[in-house]
């Protein structure tokens, strides 16, 4: 039975794993962000995602802790150069439903559900647009479905195949994400962007998660990152990296150039793994470069498509 943290007036219907699902009225009046939301089941839990505009799609795959609100800014100058622009809550994120257990989040899983919605909503020609973790999902989409998906666009991720090299930065914040039950999600997207987005946005941010419990995939992403090369998801991310890298589809890489995450030499290393032109440097902007650079990131996009 589902664990739902809303008021009285919830209706919940069964689900197969205890979740909780975000009250509508959390999510209203945040600022800039006029999208109506799509909902799908999958395995008795609801997710949801964003579609806008009509034409070819455009996949928007978020990462950690964020949620389709990431892309708010991305996606107008993209839809109105005539694109489909879709952007799904990953498990655990913004509308979607929200496992309480952090051993249900895994990667095998995300890229299985996320293939879902390629399938259902029968997207094909799809330019997938990657950030954070989104990096790993989308791109081992891209390598398993090439069916359905033929240009890559690739912002401040990585295929983790644990021989990857991690920052001090990123050490940091996997020891504050576990030790740190009821994680301060506004905050560590505030901290992540060059200028401040204010109150506001941060709030957006913290909005889908009204209880510590509901933060349990934010907490689950860091940790399920493979730092070993035995780890779990170490040996999809090397066929990922192996197969990227005798693709040919067109890959636009956009780089902030002030993430301490994931700094520019960390996007060249990708872009040299998996045989891509180097990245394109986003000027004044840090690790959530949608944040300091949305409208600048679609309009690149847009011309590039």
């Amino acid at each position: 039975m589902g664990t739902w943290r809303g008021g009285p007036a919830d209706i919940s219907p069964r689900v197969s794993v205890e979740a909780v699902r975000t009250p509508d009225q959390r999510f209203e009046g945040l600022p800039d962000f006029p999208f109506e939301p799509h909902y799908r089941e999958v395995d008795g839990l609801r997710l949801a995602h964003l579609d806008e505009g009509d034409g070819q799609p455009v996949v928007f795959f978020h990462g950690e802790p964020t949620w389709s609100y990431l892309w708010r800014k991305v996606i107008p100058p993209v839809r109105d150069a005539g694109y489909r622009c879709v952007a799904p809550d990953l498990p655990g994120f913004g509308r979607s439903d929200k496992p309480t257990d952090i051993d249900w989040y895994s990667y095998d899983r995300h890229v299985e559900m996320t293939a879902g919605l390629l399938t259902e909503l029968d997207l094909r020609d799809a330019t997938v647009v990657v950030h954070d973790w989104g990096g790993p999902i989308g791109l081992r989409l891209a390598v398993e479905h090439p069916d359905r998906i033929s240009r890559l666009v690739i912002m401040d991720t990585g295929l983790f195949t644990g021989h990857q090299k991690m920052t001090d930065a990123w050490k940091a914040f996997r020891d504050f994400v576990e030790r740190t039950e009821d994680l301060p999600v506004g905050m560590l997207v505030r901290r992540a962007c060059l200028t401040d987005p204010g109150d506001e946005v941060a709030a957006a941010y913290e909005a889908p998660y009204p209880d510590a419990a509901s933060k349990s995939g934010a907490r689950a992403f860091p940790l399920m990152l493979p730092t070993e090369p035995d780890a779990p998801a170490a040996a999809a991310g090397r066929r990922v990296v192996d197969a990227l890298h005798d693709d040919d589809r067109p890959i636009l890489a956009l780089w902030a150039d002030s993430d301490p995450i994931m700094p520019p030499e960390v996007g060249v290393r990708l872009c040299e793994a998996i045989g891509a032109p180097p990245p394109r440097l986003i000027e004044n902007a840090s690790h959530f470069l949608q944040e300091d650079a949305g409208e600048r990131i679609g309009a690149l996009i847009a011309e590039w498509l």
